[in-house]
């Protein structure tokens, strides 16, 4: 009996040869149509392409993790643990501008301490010479607690506070006030938060 790899018969060889590759050829394409079904174009070899997910519009922020440290876990602020400045928006103003006040603490120690720095324990004060001529607590009102976690070497400001110009006391919270000199005059402003106050003055003149 006779065998593909040895043919018997009076065809040609090459008849023989041409038969054997069309049954690869048949093999091929079934085995190809095979592979198709199973593994999908654009597959990565039977690894699932992920669906694409639509992202929400609004994400809702997780809890803090639990290691966070809060303020009642950290030891007060000292006051010399606090470094405060007095700050003014600018070095001099015409006539009829108002000055804008504020100021910024920062923690000078090597560990997170928490404070108070709400405007119960802020103050400002503008002098002229020895002449206190405003206090931002002569006619506070609503005073708050705010306690904030300070980490070492991260200032905080406040936001600025405006002067109209004129002189302040107790007395004068709801009758109209007299306007404070200018032409020149110097003014210093001078800031105090939890304790702590400003080291130096920010100075400035009144035209």
């Amino acid at each position: 009996m006779g065998t593909l790899k040895d043919p018997v018969g009076p065809e040609q060889k090459s008849v023989y040869r041409r038969r054997r590759l069309l049954v690869l050829v048949g093999l091929l394409a079934v085995i190809a149509a095979v592979v198709l079904i199973i593994v999908k174009p654009g597959s990565s070899g039977g690894a699932a392409r992920a669906p694409e997910v639509a992202l929400p519009e609004e994400i809702v922020a997780g809890e803090k993790p639990s290691d966070e440290p809060v303020a009642d876990e950290l030891q007060p602020c000292p006051v010399g643990q606090l470094e405060v400045t007095a700050l003014i928006n600018q070095d001099s103003f015409a006539s009829g501008e108002q000055p804008q006040v504020g100021l910024r603490v920062q923690n000078i120690g090597e560990a997170a301490c928490h404070a108070d720095l709400g405007t119960s324990t802020m103050s400002f004060r503008i002098t002229s010479g020895s002449d206190e001529v405003w206090r931002s607590t002569d006619c506070q009102e609503k005073a708050d607690s705010r306690p904030v976690i300070l980490e070492p070497g991260a200032p905080l400001e406040t936001e600025l506070l405006t002067w109209d110009r004129t002189r302040s006391s107790t007395e004068t919270c709801s009758i109209a006030r007299d306007q404070v000199g200018a032409g020149g005059a110097t003014y210093h402003l001078h800031a105090s938060i939890a304790g702590a106050s400003s080291q130096s003055t920010a100075p400035f003149l009144l035209y």
